[in-house]
């Protein structure tokens, strides 16, 4: 799936869910990961829950839902590399850059390798 395409051709809402090493679950909306060339999904996080559950289970999911539909996309993913307040996280992001942006709070550059692709209803797998 073109992962790039898809998320700037469609509109939508999107939630990140994660577990910490116990199993215990946390869900984030979170904006469209970035798609890289080599097939990774990136998201920028700050240091919340989210994060923190990423740090001990590198598992997650995000649910992509359709604006004004019930269709989206279920992408199961695995955390492969992070970055902490890299020039690429900067470079990346999409409402401001470093300079406009100054703020004390570290931020990270999360990538995953996609796993498993479903639509957002029914078990069909797309991947």
């Amino acid at each position: 799936m073109d992962f790039k395409e898809y998320f700037s051709s469609v509109k939508g809402t999107g939630v990140l869910s994660t577990a910490d090493d116990k199993g215990v679950v946390n869900a984030a909306v979170y904006a469209t990961p970035h798609s890289t060339e080599d097939g990774l999904l990136s998201f920028i996080m700050r240091e919340r829950k989210t994060h923190e559950n990423i740090g001990v289970n590198p598992h997650a999911c995000f649910l992509f839902i359709e604006a004004g539909t019930m269709t989206g996309k279920r992408i199961y993913l695995t955390k492969v590399k992070e970055e902490k307040n890299s020039e690429l996280l900067f470079s990346l992001r999409r409402h401001c850059k470093q300079s406009e942006c100054e703020t004390d709070e570290n931020l990270y550059l999360v990538s995953f390798k996609v796993d498993k692709v479903l639509p957002l209803v029914g078990s069909g797998e797309e991947k």
